[in-house]
C-alpha cells in the first residue's frame, strides 16, 4: 500500500529523538482536523498521518476540477482540508482510502459497519506503523484505529497517548441494544453482532499501553472505568468549537417556542423521545430535527406529525438554523461529547440534554441535564421556559458565557497542559 510523503522525510525510524514533538494519526476529519492543527501551532507537530485529504495526491488533482463534476461523495473526499497543518509533514494513504470508502458504501447493518470498523483501523494502524515516526517523542491516536502503531512506537520508547473519542464499545452497545428492544419499529429486532467483542478488545489493549487516555468527557471518563480501564490514566479534555455561530438575537417574535434539534434522526441520539415529547406539548412548541436518517420510511411519515423533519442542512446553513431555535434540545443516549451542543451555547440557544451527551451544559445555569429516556422531564423543561421567558432569557446570556471558555482556541490550551505531562515518559521503552 503506497504511502504519500513528502519526499526527502522518509519513514523516520531511526532518526534522532525530537522532543516535545508528537505524531497524529487519524481516519477521517475529526473535529475539522483540530489536533494535528494544534500541535502544528505550538511547533510540536512531528508528523501528521490520515487516509485521505485534499492537498495530498489525486483528491488534490480532482479538487481543481470544477465542483458540480463531482459526485457527492467524491466531493466529500476532496473537502477535506486539514486547514493549519502543513503538507510537507502530511502522509495519507489514498489506495486504502478508497479502498475503505468503497468497502463501507457495502455496509447494510450494523454487524457488517462493525467489521468493517475493525478492519479499516487495523489496516491503518498498520499503514501507520510501517511507514514510521519521523523520531517524534510521541503518539496521538484515536481509539479502535491505533493499536499496531502504538505496539511500534512503545517498542522505540515513544509516550502514547489515545483519545477515546465515545464511550467504550460494550458501553454503546449496551444502551443501544436497549434501544431497540423499546423501539423496534424504529430499527427492528436487534441484530446479533459477532464483532463486537473484538473490537471491544482492541480498545482495551489500547488502553493498556497508553500513557494517556485522552476522554472529552467526564461520562467516557466514567464508562473507561466501569469496563475496567486504567482511569488513573485518564484525562478529561472538552472539546471547543469556533466561534462563528455567535449569533445577535433581536426581540423573540410571539408564537410557540421553537426547539431545535442537531444530529442523525436515530435512536442513539434519543431521537423517540424528541418525537414523544414534541407530542406531548402539542401546540405550544414547534420541535425541527436537522439530520439524516435511516429509519424506516413508515415511522418517518408517522413522527412528521409531530416534528419537521429537515433532513441533512450543509454546514453552511448551519447558522439559519440556530438563529431560528429558541432552544436546543439533544437527550442522546450515547455520545463522547457532543459539538452541536457547543454550537448551541456559542449562538446563544439554553440547551436541554442528557449527562450522557457529554456536553459542559450545567443543570439551571445554561439549561437542564434531564434523564436519558424520560420525554416527560424534558416537557416539563420547555414548559417551564415557555412560561419564564426570563428564565430563558438569563439562560441563553449564560450560555454566550459558558462557550467562550470552550473554543477551539481553550481546546488547544487544554490539549497542550495534558500532552506536557507526557514529556516525562520520553525515553522510556
Amino acid at each position: 500500500m503506497t504511502a504519500l510523503t513528502t519526499p526527502g522525510i522518509g519513514p523516520g525510524i531511526g532518526l534522532e529523538r525530537r522532543t516535545g514533538t508528537v505524531i497524529v494519526s487519524q481516519l477521517g476529519a475529526r473535529m475539522h482536523y483540530a489536533v494535528p492543527r494544534i500541535l502544528a501551532t505550538h511547533s510540536r507537530l512531528a508528523h501528521f498521518y490520515t487516509d485521505i485529504c485534499a492537498t495530498k495526491g489525486w483528491p488534490a488533482l480532482v479538487n481543481r476540477l470544477p465542483k458540480r463534476l463531482l459526485p457527492t461523495a467524491v466531493r466529500r473526499l476532496v473537502g477535506r482540508v486539514p486547514a493549519g497543518v502543513p503538507a510537507g509533514l502530511t502522509t495519507v494513504f489514498p489506495f486504502f482510502g478508497v479502498r475503505s470508502a468503497v468497502r463501507r458504501l457495502a455496509v447494510e447493518d450494523v454487524a457488517a459497519e462493525t467489521s468493517h470498523a475493525i478492519w479499516a483501523g487495523r489496516r491503518f494502524s498498520q499503514l501507520v506503523a510501517r511507514d514510521g515516526f519521523h523520531g517524534a517523542a510521541g503518539l496521538y491516536a484515536f481509539a479502535g484505529d491505533a493499536l499496531e502503531q502504538m505496539r511500534a512506537a512503545k517498542q522505540l520508547g515513544m509516550w502514547t497517548a489515545v483519545e477515546q473519542m465515545i464511550a467504550p464499545r460494550d458501553t454503546v452497545e449496551a444502551l443501544v441494544n436497549q434501544e431497540i428492544h423499546d423501539h423496534p419499529d424504529w430499527a427492528g429486532a436487534a441484530p446479533a453482532n459477532p464483532f463486537v467483542a473484538g473490537f471491544a478488545e482492541r480498545e482495551r489493549a489500547e488502553w493498556q499501553l497508553a500513557d494517556m487516555i485522552v476522554c472529552p468527557s467526564q461520562f467516557v471518563r466514567d464508562h473507561v472505568a466501569a469496563q475496567g480501564g486504567p482511569v488513573e490514566r485518564c484525562v478529561v479534555v472538552p472539546y471547543g468549537v469556533d466561534t462563528s455561530f455567535r449569533i445577535e438575537r433581536g426581540e423573540r417574535e410571539p408564537g410557540p417556542l421553537r426547539v431545535l434539534t442537531v444530529g442523525e434522526v436515530g435512536l442513539r441520539k434519543g431521537s423517540p423521545y424528541v418525537v414523544e415529547a414534541a407530542r406531548q406539548l402539542g401546540a405550544d412548541a414547534v420541535v425541527r430535527m436537522v439530520g439524516g436518517t435511516r429509519i424506516p420510511v413508515s415511522v418517518q411519515a408517522s413522527i412528521g406529525a409531530a416534528v419537521q423533519l429537515a433532513g441533512i442542512v450543509p454546514r453552511a446553513d448551519m447558522a439559519e438554523q440556530l438563529q431560528w431555535a429558541d432552544v436546543f434540545l439533544l437527550p442522546s443516549i450515547c455520545e463522547g461529547s457532543a459539538t452541536a451542543v457547543y454550537e448551541a451555547l456559542s449562538a446563544g440557544l439554553p440547551v436541554i440534554t442528557t449527562a450522557n451527551t457529554g456536553s459542559v451544559v450545567r443543570h439551571g445555569h445554561e439549561g437542564y441535564i434531564v434523564p436519558i429516556r424520560d420525554p416527560g422531564a424534558i416537557v416539563r423543561c420547555i414548559r417551564h421556559l415557555i412560561a419564564n421567558p426570563d428564565i430563558r432569557e438569563d439562560m441563553a446570556q449564560s450560555a454566550k458565557v459558558r462557550a467562550a471558555d470552550f473554543t477551539v482556541a481553550r481546546y488547544g490550551e487544554r490539549l497542550m497542559a495534558a500532552l506536557s505531562t507526557l514529556d516525562q515518559h520520553e525515553g522510556r521503552p
